[in-house]
């Protein structure tokens, strides 16, 4: 049985999360029009935020551990929900993200995350959007940074098993750039869906990079072990089994 305190804190964090989005998004909207750098810091304002109002209305701590990325690199993150977005963004100096194209459609969000130089994919024709990109990259049509791409495509419970989705690597050969595995417990603690918020530790941990070279086969073969296990090692820090959740499901 989950707290009804709790699920009531939950439920008021959710919304002023919302209000405060709303809020923030028309604050910043004049600079955020003119410069790409009013959208990054009414973003990073925002994460921020939402982080410090998690700790102290429902209980959930966040971490970074390991080497935050800088410069060129690609990040290969689990996801297993919007925490994970908010502690990367705020981690890293400048992310943008590999997003679905629907998203780009909803308020404030879709405003920002195309000002943020965000790159939206067709769901289904991953493997050419993310081609298309590289191209583009290439060109240097899109702002320098640090490039947040979930390698399986979606949010995954913790416990779950979902394949490592191709794109990553065709961003890794087509970028020549160092690739940071990046694992995470925050599904533990704030779930892809529903409203009940659970106290505790999330954690986002940068591993180490991946050198440009390594061959499409094996360089997903690694990717997956070292983000998958690294998981697991937090879901079980955190008081989770996954091996058990993956049973019963």
């Amino acid at each position: 049985m989950k707290n009804p305190i709790q699920w009531l804190r939950s439920l008021v964090f959710i919304t002023q999360m919302y209000l405060a989005m709303l809020v923030l998004g028309i604050v910043f909207a004049p600079w955020a029009m003119v410069s790409p750098k009013g959208a990054r810091t009414a973003c990073k304002t925002y994460a921020r935020w939402s982080l410090w109002t998690a700790r102290w209305m429902v209980g959930i701590r966040s971490e970074v551990r390991g080497q935050v990325p800088e410069g060129e690199v690609i990040v290969a993150a689990k996801h297993q929900s919007f925490l994970d977005i908010l502690i990367i963004f705020n981690a890293v100096p400048s992310a943008r993200f590999i997003m679905k194209r629907e998203l780009m459609w909803t308020p404030v969000i879709g405003v920002y995350a195309k000002r943020l130089g965000c790159v939206p994919v067709n769901r289904g024709k991953r493997g050419a959007a993310i081609a298309k990109m590289v191209k583009d990259v290439a060109k240097e049509s899109t702002e320098p940074g640090q490039l947040i791409i979930y390698s399986q495509g979606t949010r995954v419970a913790p416990g779950a098993r979902k394949p490592y989705k191709i794109g990553t690597a065709v961003l890794y050969d087509g970028l020549n750039q160092p690739c940071v595995p990046a694992a995470t417990n925050v599904g533990v603690f704030w779930p892809r869906t529903g409203i009940y918020r659970k106290p505790g530790l999330a954690v986002v941990e940068f591993l180490e990079p991946m050198q440009p070279g390594i061959a499409r086969d094996e360089f997903m073969a690694q990717l997956e072990e070292r983000v998958e296990s690294r998981s697991d090692a937090l879901m079980r820090e955190a008081g989770f089994d996954p091996d058990q959740a993956a049973v019963q499901a």
